[in-house]
């Protein structure tokens, strides 16, 4: 329920008025960097220029400029809300301002303590599309759940994020815009009663990507003391940079914009949708059966990536920090199960498809074929990058992280839709629902992920919702039968279905 009183709260910009919704206060759509117009488009992040008087806090900001999600046919369709201007926003919501009347609570040491837990969330959407502004995101519940701050944003995407011309200082913008988002929020999350020294990133698929390298980065790495990290696809490493070239300079080619001229003035000029169509045509041109990587995301040696993962994490740069990592199931079905060239794939033809994918792709195929002889060659091949992408290197990261002494927790999701019409099982992005507990929001009721959801289904998402929030709370999940995790012990992932 929103009430009628709109609470304001001073930024080092301005000050906002947001909404009370069910008890948390709401600020939405505060702009953390300039609008990425004009001179600012292929721009590192620039500071918002200061407001005066109070700027309306109730609604999200719009989405960057994107195309439609390769995951709506999982999901469930969104309506475009993108805008080039004033898209560069984040959301705020926090259950308890320094000025409450219960704004005081009780520290660990017996003392008060106003200032709460923070988790800063970046969406997925294969650095492509998604918005922190939509409502299948919002954190209220979630905040009401570990009485934290939850931060969602939006940072560029697509060519406006991730085209690669370093000779131009044009380089993994939107990581840039993701250290932007964690620089506001070491400044200004105090005044929504978060505190900013207890820090928790988080995020899911493209999000979870984001989230590791955030805390291995030795920029943003020493602001964060947890992470919550979902359907990470850990088994692709940064974009290499030869090949980030080479399709920055086939895409200038479909826009015909001449490598001689001024580079960054034309593609100014152009307008956005243009530079969308031209997007959409490359990832045609280089696409390949099986594949998730996007034509353009973070490049290796670019900001915040200095280095693969695997050599930062053995490197000890995550030690000291927390973590909460996971999977679904059957994360590839979100991809495969409405790809017709997957589903009409001869044994061999997937085969070549996994083979393709990593070294031992084709070995892996045999031996779950041979596991399972009754399975479809799609049905295989799903089994094979669901480890391959996402499984096996969340697994990898808790174990070095373990075995270094730090501490880790594990789950597995595997709630499936029923019915499930469509084979979906435990789909990439089919614990988002649970984990906000924004299982009414739109487009999820009826969505082929979710189905119609029970009441043992809500219980279990509050479950998750309140683990996760415990989690950024104090660094341990609570739900029952939830262990830290053991290195290379599948009995240590806490399953949830």
């Amino acid at each position: 329920m929103i009430t009628t009183e709109r609470p304001v709260v001073g930024t080092g910009s301005g000050s906002v008025q947001g909404t009370r919704e069910d008890g948390v206060a709401a600020f939405r759509g505060i702009p953390y960097a300039a609008s990425p117009v004009g001179e600012l488009r292929f721009a590192a992040p620039a500071p918002h220029p200061a407001w005066s008087g109070v700027r309306d806090a109730s609604r999200p900001g719009p989405a960057v400029p994107q195309g439609p999600s390769r995951l709506e046919l999982v999901m469930g369709p969104r309506t475009p809300d993108w805008d080039e201007d004033g898209s560069l926003t984040l959301n705020v919501w926090t259950p308890r301002l320094p000025g409450d009347v219960d704004s005081t609570t009780e520290g660990p040491d017996g003392g008060t303590k106003r200032q709460l837990p923070v988790l800063v969330w970046f969406h997925g959407g294969g650095f492509t599309s998604g918005s922190g502004g939509w409502d299948w995101y919002d954190g209220r519940n979630l905040a009401a759940a570990g009485d934290i701050v939850v931060v969602t944003a939006n940072y560029r995407l697509g060519p406006l994020g991730y085209l690669y011309l370093p000779e131009l200082g044009v380089d993994n913008l939107g990581t840039r815009d993701q250290a932007a988002v964690l620089a506001w929020v070491r400044e200004n999350i105090a005044a929504f009663g978060g505190d900013p020294d207890a820090l928790t990133v988080g995020g899911q698929s493209a999000g979870a990507f984001s989230t590791l390298y955030l805390g291995l980065s030795p920029v943003t790495g020493p602001q964060i003391s947890r992470l919550i990290s979902q359907s990470g696809p850990f088994g692709l490493t940064p974009q290499a940079p030869e090949v980030a070239a080479d399709h920055a300079r086939r895409f200038l080619a479909i826009l015909g914009v001449d490598g001689g001229q001024n580079v960054l003035g034309a593609l100014r000029a152009l307008p956005v949708e243009q530079l969308l169509s031209g997007f959409g045509q490359l990832a045609q041109d280089v696409a390949r059966p099986g594949d998730v990587a996007p034509p353009m995301y973070p490049v290796l040696g670019g900001f915040g990536m200095p280095q693969a993962w695997e050599q930062a994490v053995a490197a000890g740069r995550l030690d000291g920090k927390q973590l909460l990592a996971g999977t679904t199931r059957d994360e590839m079905t979100a991809f495969f199960a409405f790809d017709p060239r997957v589903q009409a794939a001869s044994s061999e033809q997937a085969r070549a498809i996994a083979a393709g994918q990593v070294a031992d792709g084709g070995e892996r195929f045999d031996r779950i074929a041979e596991r399972c002889p009754h399975a479809s060659a799609a049905d295989v091949l799903t089994e094979v990058e669901t480890g391959t992408v996402f499984r096996d290197g969340t697994l990898a990261i808790a174990d070095h992280h373990v075995r270094a002494g730090n501490s880790a927790y594990v789950y597995q999701f595997d709630y499936a839709p029923v019915p499930d019409p469509d084979r979906l099982g435990a789909a990439h992005c089919g614990e988002l629902p649970f984990f906000f507990d924004t299982f009414d929001a739109y487009p999820y009721p009826g969505s082929p992920m979710l189905g119609e959801p029970t009441d043992a289904v809500r219980a279990l998402g509050r479950t998750f919702s309140r683990a996760a929030a415990s989690f950024v709370a104090n660094g341990r999940p609570d739900a029952e039968g939830w262990s830290p995790y053991r290195a290379a012990d599948p009995a240590a992932v806490r399953h949830f279905a």
